[in-house]
């Protein structure tokens, strides 16, 4: 069976793509890895020496994996933060958590969650851990309502505790299109703007089969990286741990919830 064949099944719990890499292989030294990876030809490299195929039409981001890779360390308060989610169910529900550090102009992504066929409780608490007060950013599929208890997607998440943002998410002269998102994350790729903490692996499974066919992206197990596009788009509101932003605008169930426009605050 083919790799494309497994990614066009239904995710299944006891079902998974496990990369072996030339990176793993113990008995090679670095300097024998650096001249094994160098004697192939450029566009048959990370199909050689990563088990990273070809598929459709190309990578949506054709950038070498390791140069986007960096050793997890303690991020700074300082540094802007925020948390950038992917509604699903049939299909995971991803999320994903940015620092920005604004003096060098770079992102790191710094943790990542993906589970399918979860309730909002079990997300919450998954992604609570990462800071309950940072700013969560969501797709505009978040106003849909909920067929039993007739709240809005995202209202269900407010409902547990995490701090979505009052709108959804758009790039800063507005809209929401994809490909200007992936774009944006392309270029900080690769000008050394983006980088992802080398132990987030099912980041990076999607990263690395990330692909389009006949010029479209394929949506397939690309949660984790629409989240992630998702935070990045919205970094404008991302804010250092502990600052308490000016007031936001009030949604239309601000009242509701028992919010106040007073109150209506991140700390």
């Amino acid at each position: 069976m083919s790799v494309s064949d497994i990614l066009n099944q239904k995710p299944h719990p006891d079902r998974a793509i496990i990369f072996a890499t030339i990176d793993d292989a113990e008995h090679f030294s670095k300097e024998d890895i650096e001249r094994i990876v160098s004697s192939y030809p450029e566009y048959e490299r990370e199909a050689r020496t990563r088990g990273i195929p070809s598929l459709g039409s190309g990578r949506v981001f054709p950038v070498d994996e390791n140069k986007i890779k960096v050793d997890p360390f303690p991020v700074p308060r300082h540094w802007a933060h925020i948390i950038g989610v992917d509604f699903g169910w049939d299909h995971p529900f991803g999320a994903a958590k940015i620092a920005w550090d604004k003096d060098s102009d770079v992102l790191y992504v710094t943790a990542c969650y993906r589970e399918r066929q979860a309730t909002p409780p079990i997300h919450a608490a998954a992604i609570r851990p990462w800071g309950d007060k940072i700013t969560v950013a969501w797709p505009h599929d978040g106003l849909q309502h909920d067929k039993s208890s007739g709240l809005q997607l995202k209202e269900q998440y407010i409902k547990q505790g995490l701090n979505m943002w009052h709108e959804h998410a758009t790039h800063e002269a507005g809209g929401f299109g994809i490909e200007a998102g992936i774009l944006e994350m392309l270029e900080r790729m690769q000008t050394g703007r983006f980088k992802v903490f080398s132990t987030l692996n099912e980041w990076f499974e999607e990263y690395r089969l990330y692909h389009r066919k006949d010029g479209l992206i394929v949506k397939l197990a690309d949660d984790i990286l629409s989240a992630t596009r998702i935070a990045v788009m919205m970094r404008r509101y991302a804010l250092p741990l502990g600052q308490e932003p000016d007031k936001r605008g009030q949604s239309d169930y601000g009242s509701e919830y028992g919010y106040s426009d007073e109150s209506w605050k991140v700390a």
